[in-house]
């Protein structure tokens, strides 16, 4: 949505929060083949060459930048927080976008959890699922309160 507003020239949010985030639908990162339906237990094949869920993207070109903001230019963008955990099927994805938020001289923070699936966050019986939401609760209170 930032890269969307960013090129119809409007205003863009105070900060941004992208949990578990998939930034590149043209390509998948490995920790989907480790932390998908098959995962560990599976054959582990390397990425496939397709785009990242042909369903979704249909008949768009899965490098398009709104799409895939991580072929868009993320300079200027405001302050990020992007929050993910070691076993999301998303961390490649969190990640990788992350660096080039970072690349893009965009003030960028990455928290991985440790041991924690896809978006554990909606956990509330998880002590670090409420710390996320208390970390992220903290992050926009702080750049959206200004």
């Amino acid at each position: 949505m930032a890269a969307k507003l960013k090129q119809l020239g409007l205003p863009l949010p105070a900060a941004l929060g992208i949990f578990s985030g998939m930034g590149d639908f043209a390509r998948d990162g490995d920790s989907i083949s480790l932390f998908a339906l098959r995962g560990l237990a599976g054959h582990l094949d390397p990425p496939g060459s397709g785009p990242h869920d042909p369903y979704y993207v249909a008949g768009t070109d899965p490098k398009d930048p709104i799409l895939s903001p991580i072929y868009s230019d993320l300079h200027g963008l405001p302050p990020t927080l992007f929050v993910t955990s070691g076993r999301d099927l998303l961390l490649s994805g969190t990640v990788n976008l992350h660096r080039a938020y970072l690349e893009a001289g965009v003030d960028a923070r990455l928290v991985v959890f440790d041991a924690l699936p896809h978006a554990f966050w909606y956990s509330p019986k998880l002590p670090e699922g409420v710390e996320a939401n208390h970390m992220m609760a903290e992050f926009f209170v702080k750049h959206l309160g200004r």
